[in-house]
């Protein structure tokens, strides 16, 4: 029990750590990484009943699959181009990053070796099947080993649209076409496609 208990004080540093990509955008008390697991859970719990999938498992992965960044951080694409300064920063956010093939291996691969890394920190001193769940469901995220995990790694995408478009709505300076591109490459589920037109009437 004790364990569990030092787990899960370490879990809730992500309720104080602010999202790293709004901070690049000099979003005001930006969402935190917890914030932003919580509610993707409940809208994969939603969506997922729509495909019939699991969606007891499809909870679980939603929460657990950023719970790495208590030790890793949160890490966006923009890391990549090393912006110095904030108008630097705020400028780089305006687009959406392009990198070579070779670019983007090496930072997800890096990315994926420092948060593997650090889930297997923090998940340490868990009973053994305790802990061989919580990396299976991580490794099924990041992996997309079963239609759950690539259902929730979609969601993850659409969750972070509808929050940047709630930021487009309160400022309208805010730069929203990044995440459309973002959708249009990444997001092919038929459902998610359905709320995602949903998400255009509501706030376009």
């Amino acid at each position: 029990m004790k364990n569990i208990v030092n787990f899960l004080i370490e879990v809730g540093k992500l309720k104080k750590m602010p999202r790293r990509g709004w901070v690049l955008r000099g979003i005001k008390n930006p969402e935190t990484i917890a914030a932003h697991s919580f509610r993707m859970s409940i809208m994969a719990w939603l969506l997922g009943k729509k495909r019939r999938l699991n969606v007891n498992k499809v909870i679980k992965i939603s929460l657990i699959h950023d719970i790495c960044e208590v030790y890793a951080g949160d890490t966006t694409p923009y890391h990549q181009l090393h912006p110095r300064n904030k108008k630097e920063r705020r400028k780089l956010t305006q687009k959406w990053p392009r990198f070579s093939k070779k670019e983007k291996e090496k930072f997800f691969s890096e990315k994926y070796k420092k948060e593997h890394t650090a889930l297997k920190k923090l998940i340490f001193k868990l009973a053994p099947t305790t802990k061989k769940e919580i990396e299976s469901l991580w490794l099924d995220y990041e992996r997309g080993l079963t239609p759950e995990g690539r259902f929730v790694r979609q969601v993850d995408r659409v969750e972070n649209l509808l929050q940047a478009l709630e930021y487009y709505k309160k400022e309208k300076r805010f730069a929203i076409e990044p995440w459309w591109i973002q959708i249009e490459e990444l997001v092919d589920n038929s459902t998610l496609l359905e709320f995602i037109k949903a998400l255009e009437k509501k706030f376009c």
